[in-house]
């Protein structure tokens, strides 16, 4: 889990207006950083399952999001691509 502050750190930085909290690009990029914790995590609990549920989730919801926007604006899917890191 991202903590409070980590969470508002990467909702000011994708954030497309002052109040934007929902939009695809401050999803994904929540949803990037959540997986990332949850990589290490499982490269030391290789066993756990029920997180490993979790993270196969996480991914399916991130590439539904990545599709959308996909189709909305293509602008905005490269930017937040390039910004968050992802091989697309």
């Amino acid at each position: 889990m991202l903590k409070t502050k980590e969470k508002t750190k990467i909702i000011k930085k994708h954030k497309l207006h002052d109040s934007d909290t929902g939009s695809p690009e401050v999803q994904i990029s929540l949803l990037t950083e959540e997986i990332k914790k949850l990589l290490l995590h499982l490269k030391k609990h290789s066993k756990d399952f029920h997180s490993k549920r979790g993270l196969l989730k996480m991914v399916a919801k991130r590439r539904q999001l990545l599709k959308f926007l996909k189709e909305e604006d293509t602008r905005r899917y490269n930017s937040i691509v390039k910004t968050v890191g992802l091989k697309k």
